[in-house]
């Protein structure tokens, strides 16, 4: 966080100068980096914000104890992660039943989650060759919700699709029945889940990653700099001149 709020300052700064590039040293950096202060709290938070969000549960119930952090309903998350692994197995109708006694409402109050949970359901008959019960699923459950909404009709069309060929590798919309495919309706269940919690959907942390490095980006263009290259690493490496 501190880099960050560096970098836009440092760009502020060089606004003002000439056109040519400013040269950095690794010294003058490190030296406004570190006057640049951030509650140690607040970076707690953060990185609690992080592990509540993306449900790890024990290593958040260790975070706590050892940072002295607001207490958490690890219950909670732990029902959450249980959502979201059913439907990473496929095991949809499983995952949908978890969704009703964490809270009916979720489901009830949103279609969208409700018709691609369902179509998750119909991709999971199909990946397992039950032919005849994905048609009779795809008829009873899903055509109706197609018919009031324009665009779940042609999800369903394109999930239908399936079944017109034998060699789905060779499939126009066989990426359906990729992993992938899993994890997009997971994380859209997980999402709804947090927001029904009053979390937020997304955790903070990748999102001010994205930020330092559009960030950097932008010195770039102004100024030679110790940057961040590797963000795995977060080692400063010295200014190119």
């Amino acid at each position: 966080m501190s880099l960050f709020w560096l970098v836009i300052r440092q760009l502020a700064e060089i606004e003002a100068m000439a056109a040519s590039k400013k040269v950095i040293t690794r010294e003058e950096w490190e030296k406004k980096l570190n006057d640049v202060k951030i509650r140690k709290e607040d970076m707690n938070k953060l990185v609690m914000n992080f592990l509540v969000t993306e449900g790890y549960v024990e290593v958040a119930e260790k975070f706590r104890m050892e940072s002295g952090t607001e207490h958490i309903d690890l219950a909670t998350i732990t029902d959450r992660m249980a959502v979201k692994k059913a439907v990473q197995s496929g095991n949809v109708e499983d995952a949908i039943e978890k969704v009703n006694d964490l809270n009916p409402e979720i489901l009830d109050t949103n279609p969208q989650l409700f018709f691609h949970l369902q179509q998750q359901r119909l991709i999971e008959l199909i990946r397992n060759g039950k032919v005849e019960e994905a048609l009779e699923f795809a008829q009873e459950e899903l055509a109706p919700r197609g018919e009031e909404n324009q665009s779940f009709l042609e999800e369903l069309e394109r999930t239908v699709a399936l079944l017109a060929f034998e060699d789905v590798s060779n499939c126009p919309v066989g990426e359906l029945l990729d992993i992938s495919q899993r994890l997009k309706t997971a994380s859209e269940v997980n999402a709804a889940i947090l927001t029904s919690q009053s979390h937020e959907k997304d955790p903070k942390l990748p999102s001010l990653l994205k930020m330092l490095l559009w960030a950097q980006n932008q010195l770039d263009e102004k100024a030679a700099y110790p940057r961040i290259n590797d963000l795995s690493s977060a080692i400063l490496e010295d200014p190119t001149v």
